[in-house]
């Protein structure tokens, strides 16, 4: 089956996600199928949901009403779980988009991936880590929509989001900021992203040492949650690139990728220094 084939219900809890960031959201989803089922959770009773009525309308999202039963408490969460499972049972799906912040929906995601579905997170950067790493793939909407903004930037004559200094101001209307790509020598201090990268190109590598691009990002993604974007960089080549451990190489076909020889990355850390 394509990807254009694949059925993906995008469950959404508008309680812990940002109203704004839904047409990015859909597009992206549209890269791994079709989001056949479409809800919103939530208590639309509450004027913190009021920028939501737009946008159900405009992309079909069904609303689903939750009533807060109990004073602090998030009934929405609970009622998208139960709605997830009813789905998985169905069998008539190929994934799940989760569209939230919140770390209690971390045993929903391993429970889905038991069943050898898909499940694709997005959420904002303060989203915890343990729903981040569950999930199949995770983008946080800080990072969609950048290249966008930046081609939007670059044609009014602003620098982009590569060209923000650290310490920007927040985009207006409240908007969380672009995230900026982080620079070679703090992505070079990252153990566990290095191993990520090492382990996946090491894996693909022939006897020369070198890996075809696309057969390393498989690699990555049956090994962990990951999306370059998180990190500020489009691509993954751009990534790989900007740490300065890997060379790359491209044909007219396809583009290679080798873990630098040691004293080669020793050169090229001392040359960044």
């Amino acid at each position: 089956m394509s990807d254009s084939e694949k059925r993906i219900a995008l469950l959404i809890d508008a309680d812990n996600a940002p109203a704004a960031k839904i047409d990015e959201v859909l597009a992206e989803v549209a890269r791994f199928g079709v989001a056949n089922v479409r809800r919103a959770y939530g208590n639309w009773k509450s004027p913190r949901l009021k920028g939501w009525e737009a946008v159900l309308h405009e992309y079909a999202i069904r609303p689903i009403q939750q009533f807060a039963y109990s004073k602090g408490k998030n009934a929405s969460d609970m009622a998208m779980v139960i709605d997830a499972m009813d789905l998985l049972y169905a069998r008539n799906l190929d994934g799940f988009a989760i569209v939230s912040s919140d770390a209690d929906f971390t045993p929903l995601v391993m429970r889905l991936l038991t069943d050898g579905v898909k499940v694709y997170g997005f959420g904002e950067k303060k989203t915890p880590d343990p729903f981040v790493n569950a999930c199949s793939q995770f983008t946080y909407l800080e990072a969609l929509g950048q290249e966008d903004a930046g081609r939007a930037a670059a044609d009014a004559g602003q620098p982009g989001h590569g060209d923000v200094a650290a310490g920007a101001p927040v985009a207006p209307g409240g908007a969380q900021p672009p995230i900026q790509p982080r620079p070679g020598n703090e992505l070079r201090g990252d153990t566990r992203l290095l191993n990520l990268l090492r382990g996946a190109v090491d894996a693909a590598a022939d006897e020369q040492g070198w890996a075809a691009l696309s057969a390393v990002g498989n690699q990555i993604g049956n090994r962990a949650s990951f999306d370059s974007r998180n990190y500020g960089y489009r691509k993954l080549s751009d990534l790989l690139a900007a740490i300065g451990l890997f060379e790359l190489k491209k044909d007219d076909k396809s583009t290679q990728v080798r873990v630098l020889p040691k004293k080669a990355a020793k050169a090229a850390k001392a040359g960044a220094a």
